[in-house]
């Protein structure tokens, strides 16, 4: 598909829906104040379906005057502008109920037309308007670059992005001074996690350095040093491209340096790439210079560590190919996987250098390029793109997201592949990118992806990986037919499909403390004391967890409410720095520090998590666990675990999301009804 013809029906639907939202507006101005509810659906279909278009926010800001006088505020609070709270405006964009988010939505870009002066409003002035939307996006700002929630999207489904479309065009008017210490702490938050994707914060860093360059905007007493830091590692990362000079100027830049100079550059590259999680394009370029004249230099400008560089030295063919065919300044991020899948030394496993040299010469499928080419455009080539994904991939497995799309299950094997058994990782990428279909195995019986029905995602991801792009929609298929065969037996599949799917290590043993065919808690007391006997390394005989282990857990809001299932990784048990024992664990949702409620809060750094794992203390994890695996013949010491350590979990329980799921009286699930 060419990219111009895209972006023609884009703006022939943007058109055609402004059309009918107009048409819509003007009925509703003719109408007389007591018959205008009977226009307002119509009014609010017109907007949602605008708001969805790229475009549309402007469409809408552009039309503020003509829809408040039609009457679309009339009988609510919004038509007072002057006495909205910017508090409430969160609440009201995270509803449940499209018309509320429309409605916000709406009034946001009324705000913004009075503040830049478009809108004379007779009741706010500018000024306050201005104010009103700093305040706004101050305390919105993980809707800025971080996308949707597990919560979010079983709520809002594609309302979920919508807000974030509007609160990104917010901000690009408005400006970012007012908020710039709190955007600045959320991005380096986000990149604490080391996530594979970072596109979206690559953009809003962008965008603030744009703004930043503006000579007309003071940004007051802002603390800057940790922007300076977040800027320099993409566009000044060293002395030779402190200006931005652009790659054709850095590269003769680079040809002109001594041997001295180029480990200056290397080094300071290599430090500003394990600082942040973020690459360069001029990184790239580096190296592509470099491969040609010292793999100590390279060695140096991938920061490497003595494991590493052993690596680069007994592979010294494989990575250099890796380096030629991979790393382009458009796909730089992929260095910093290179890098840790160096220091990660799996190399040394014996199948991973052959299968990597067969990637090399893989031929993709005519519908794999077109899918990479669709999403990632034509340069580089698609080879290029799924290479460097596959790099990023093997050395950040716990960065591996499942963007806005319902395939938890999916994103979670990927990563538990590339941390746990890298070689079936790239076997599994080639049998999606070379055939268009991966063939599993479920109790003995071949399960294809090509003849397996729908999968739980209603259409194919566009905003994952390049490895995730085109794995994940034949993963979500195959684990969706391993859950029909399971339809007709008691209980939950996952007891059969975890094991299937993700591989022989997960565990057989199963524990489950819901019911499913009543929903209601069942066997708390046994279940948490299984859990403490599996996991917990008081009531394991100190036994660490060998191979990561698939997790199913309920997922809350920041008012304990629950929100869905989800599924994680459970990856270690240990004690934090303030001795307090802790679950560390993996989650596919993008971003793991969520509130999930009754202090339950994930933390993501400062309490011994590695990049990409996430925390919780054990007893709050437990609070929110409802299946997890264990080695049938591994027993622990569950009659240890202490009773109040038991009933202190079950009142996180009783506060969240099993508050409706006890049994009258009781900790246990009544017999159903006949």
């Amino acid at each position: 598909m060419e990219p111009n013809a895209d972006v023609t029906g884009t703006t022939a639907t943007l058109a055609k829906r402004v059309a009918a939202l107009d048409d819509a507006v003007a009925a509703m101005a003719e109408t007389r104040d007591f018959g205008k509810h009977t226009k307002l659906r119509r009014v609010l279909e017109a907007l949602r379906r605008v708001l969805l278009q790229p475009g549309g926010a402007a469409a809408v800001r552009a039309r503020a005057r003509a829809l408040e006088e039609a009457g679309v505020f009339q009988g609510t609070d919004w038509d007072t502008p002057e006495i909205l709270i910017p508090a409430l405006v969160g609440p009201g964009l995270h509803s449940e109920n499209t018309d509320t988010v429309v409605i916000e939505a709406t009034s946001e870009l009324r705000m913004l037309a009075v503040a830049c002066g478009d809108y004379e409003h007779p009741t706010l002035p500018a000024e306050d308007a201005r104010v009103f939307l700093s305040q706004v996006l101050g305390a919105n700002l993980e809707l800025l670059f971080t996308p949707p929630s597990e919560a979010e999207r079983t709520r809002q489904g594609r309302t979920a992005q919508l807000i974030r479309d509007l609160l990104r065009y917010l901000a690009d008017q408005i400006g970012y001074d007012s908020i710039l210490d709190k955007v600045v702490e959320e991005i380096w938050r986000i990149l604490r996690q080391r996530p594979i994707q970072v596109d979206q914060v690559k953009s809003l860093i962008t965008r603030i350095s744009i703004y930043r360059g503006d000579p007309d905007v003071d940004l007051g007493g802002s603390s800057v040093q940790g922007l300076d830091r977040l800027i320099s590692s993409l566009f000044g990362t060293t002395e030779a491209c402190r200006e931005d000079p652009g790659v054709d100027v850095f590269r003769s830049r680079l040809e002109a340096m001594d041997a001295a100079s180029l480990q200056y550059e290397a080094a300071g590259f290599a430090r500003a790439m394990h600082d942040t999680g973020l690459v360069s394009p001029y990184h790239a370029e580096l190296l592509r210079y470099l491969a040609h004249e010292s793999d100590y230099l390279l060695g140096e400008a991938l920061g490497l560590s003595d494991v590493g560089r052993n690596c680069l030295m007994r592979y010294h063919d494989l990575v250099h190919r890796l380096i030629e065919e991979a790393v382009h300044p458009e796909t730089a991020q992929c260095v910093y996987g290179l890098a840790l899948l160096l220091d990660r030394g799996i190399l040394y496993e014996p199948p991973v250098v052959p299968a990597l040299w067969r990637q090399l010469a893989l031929e993709l499928s005519a519908a794999a390029r077109e899918r990479l080419t669709l999403v990632f455009g034509p340069q580089p080539s698609p080879e290029a793109r799924l290479l460097a994904g596959v790099l990023s991939m093997l050395g950040q497995p716990l960065g591996v997201g499942q963007g806005d799309n319902p395939t938890c299950q999916s994103a979670r094997a990927l990563s538990m592949w590339a941390y746990n058994d890298p070689d079936y990782l790239l076997q599994v990428v080639v049998w999606a990118a070379r055939d268009d279909e991966i063939v599993m195995h479920f109790e003995g019986q071949p399960v294809s992806s090509k003849e397996s029905g729908a999968g739980l995602s209603a259409g194919l991801p566009a905003d994952l990986d390049p490895v995730s792009s085109l794995v994940v929609p034949h993963l979500d298929r195959i684990y969706a037919e391993m859950g029909r065969r399971c339809a007709d037996r008691p209980g939950d599949p996952h007891r059969w499909v975890n094991p299937e799917f993700h591989g022989w290590w997960a565990s057989r043993g199963f524990r489950i403390n819901v019911d499913v065919a009543t929903g209601k808690l069942v066997d708390l007391d046994d279940f948490l004391r299984q859990f403490h006997a599996s996991y917990h390394p008081s009531y394991n005989g100190g036994q660490p967890l060998i191979h990561p282990q698939p997790a199913g857990i309920a997922v809350t809001d920041s008012a304990a409410r629950y929100v869905g299932w989800h599924a994680i990784t459970i990856l270690r048990t240990a004690a934090d720095p303030e001795d307090v024992m802790r679950v560390y664990f993996y989650n596919p949702n993008n971003d793991s520090g969520q509130d999930w409620g009754d202090g339950v809060v994930v933390s993501t750094a400062g309490n011994g998590e590695r990049f990409g794992e996430a925390s919780l203390p054990f007893d709050q994890f437990a609070s929110r666990l409802y299946i997890f695996h264990v080695d049938p013949r591994e027993h622990g010491e569950p009659e240890k675990v202490p009773d109040e350590d038991v009933a202190r979990i079950i009142g996180y329980l009783e506060r969240s999301w099993g508050a409706d799921r006890l049994a009258a009286g009781t900790l246990q699930a009544a017999p159903p009804q006949a």
